[in-house]
């Protein structure tokens, strides 16, 4: 079966205020990073149906340097090829330079079209610019694009979100995902105890995550993931191999895998990778997609986990879920376990009393 290849580009011009993630500012490291990335890639020689370009801020790199990447690659015709790209660094000129390489979905950066708010998160574009960024795209020929979209932020209401979507949904996209802000211990926005004062509240937060739901879908964006809605036949085919268990191939730091029957980490070290033949794996699970993890993962999306899978156990499951049905968190079909909106934003929760029954 071909496999998903996540690609890892540490860099950004600098960190957002609420960002851990591992990344660098030094941007003369990348022409070292991309040789390693490129002699890893030819190293383990798989094939590939999907590729994804996180970071960081993988729309620092050159559409020659990205060129150079997937060069190395073996990728199967009709390939699914996405690329996180931040609004400030994805001008006309750039994107249809980008668009001669074999990228051909687009993930743009974007979390609210408030000025406020992004100035809040410590966003680097503004609203005008984010716009201008799909627009551009699209006329540069991408047809497949995303964006991410903030919810709960510092000073954000259910007006400014209601506008933020109202605005998103009048743009070329055919992708929108969705997540909650998790203030992250460490982080300069952790630390703001002024900015945090101005948080949506719990309740504020459920009525934000399931006006999202609702207004997504009326603008044809169907849900199909905790945090992600599509339009007809554009899910994320990349991210959907990590929801139903399947193989994929990270490379570079901190990139994670699940290949050949094991999960495992490259470590946050960047003089490390750069100088290795080949990049560290940390083992993580040795003995990965059991029962419990397939479950987990597939409840994630609006399809639910199929109780044909867990045969000797699905009168216990079953007997689980049933008070859950009641409440309103899901719902129980002939083969299917799947969560509603209202499910989601407990899902751990019902995750963990799923997983406890078999």
């Amino acid at each position: 079966m071909n496999k998903g290849l996540y690609i890892h580009i540490p860099f950004c011009q600098r960190k957002c205020r609420y960002c851990d993630f591992f990344s660098v500012t030094d941007l003369t490291l990348a022409e070292d990073y991309i040789k390693a990335l490129i002699r890893n890639i030819k190293a383990y020689g798989e094939t590939f149906n999907t590729v994804y370009f996180g970071g960081g801020t993988p729309s620092l790199l050159t559409a020659g340097q990205i060129y150079d990447i997937l060069s190395a690659a073996n990728i199967t015709t009709n390939a699914e090829i996405s690329m996180e790209c931040n609004p400030n660094s994805a001008d006309k000129k750039y994107l249809s330079e980008l668009r001669t390489t074999e990228v051909n979905r687009l993930s743009f950066g974007i979390q609210s079209l408030n000025d406020n708010e992004l100035h809040a998160l410590g966003r680097l574009h503004n609203s005008a610019e984010a716009i201008a960024a799909v627009q551009n795209a699209h006329a540069a020929g991408f047809e497949n694009i995303s964006a991410d979209l903030m919810l709960a932020t510092p000073g954000q209401t259910m007006n400014s979100l209601n506008d933020t979507i109202e605005r998103l949904c009048q743009l070329p996209l055919t992708h929108i995902s969705a997540y909650m802000l998790k203030i992250e211990t460490g982080t300069p926005l952790a630390a703001d105890e002024k900015l945090l004062q101005t948080l949506p509240d719990d309740d504020e937060e459920a009525e934000m995550y399931l006006l999202t739901v609702n207004l997504l879908k009326e603008k044809g964006f169907a849900q199909y993931e905790i945090s992600n809605f599509a339009k007809a036949e554009h899910e994320c085919r990349h991210n959907l191999k990590y929801w139903h268990c399947e193989e994929y191939l990270g490379i570079g730091t901190g990139a994670h895998s699940y290949l050949n029957g094991v999960r495992f980490e490259v470590p946050k070290n960047m003089e490390d990778f750069l100088k290795s033949e080949r990049q560290q794996e940390v083992i993580t699970d040795s003995v990965p997609g059991s029962l419990s993890e397939r479950l987990m993962l597939a409840l994630r999306l609006s399809e639910g986990f199929p109780i044909s899978e867990a045969e000797e156990y699905a009168n216990k499951l079953i007997s689980a879920a049933a008070p859950m049905e009641k409440a309103g968190l899901l719902k129980i079909s002939e083969d299917r376990i799947a969560l509603t909106p209202e499910g989601f934003l407990v899902s751990n929760e019902i995750i963990l009393r799923l997983t406890e029954s078999i």
